[in-house]
């Protein structure tokens, strides 16, 4: 599958089932902008890309649209603003007495999951075999900032939303 635009690539969606633990009750719904971050930046050191520097704005916009989203179901849709944007989704975890809690996700979880798209990623083509839209935008060259947000859904599910500037996974460009 060709990279043929920023809405198709953008509109896969990272889904994560497989963690374990439960979230600090601490934490609540917010994303250490230091740690995601730097997350983001070692991905991009792989492909020798500038780092990306945090943004308020990007982070503000991102947390709006994850409560928003967390507040109409978790439903998984991409906002329509003009910044790039992936978007991550976990599930609670169920117990088999009917409970559930919301799964312990770091901001490295969240970015490694788009990152491991790498794998599905052919530079030579620059073609994804499967998905690999959330890898490319986090490596995308001529994105400078990065900005994010997580809230808890009703049932103990979470999103999270990170939003770039400038955007990435535009036809016809290599990522780096």
């Amino acid at each position: 599958m060709s990279i043929q635009s920023r809405t198709v690539v953008m509109g896969t969606f990272c889904l994560l089932f497989a963690f374990t633990g439960g979230l600090s009750e601490a934490r609540g719904n917010s994303v250490d902008s230091s740690a995601i971050t730097a997350a983001h930046n070692q991905w991009r050191s792989k492909t020798r890309v500038p780092s990306l520097a945090w943004s308020t704005t990007l982070a503000a916009n991102a947390q709006r649209w994850a409560t928003q989203l967390a507040q109409s179901g978790c439903n998984m849709k991409h906002s329509t603003t003009s910044y790039g944007e992936n978007i991550f989704w976990a599930g609670p975890l169920s117990y088999s007495n009917g409970t559930s809690k919301v799964q312990d996700i770091t901001d490295q979880n969240v970015v490694d999951s788009w990152g491991d798209e790498i794998e599905n990623y052919d530079y030579g083509s620059n073609s994804c075999h499967g998905v690999c839209g959330h890898y490319t935008q986090v490596v995308w060259k001529s994105t400078k900032e990065v900005g994010c947000g997580m809230a808890v859904c009703s049932d103990k599910g979470q999103i999270w939303v990170c939003q770039y500037n400038p955007p990435g996974n535009m036809a016809g460009q290599k990522p780096y």
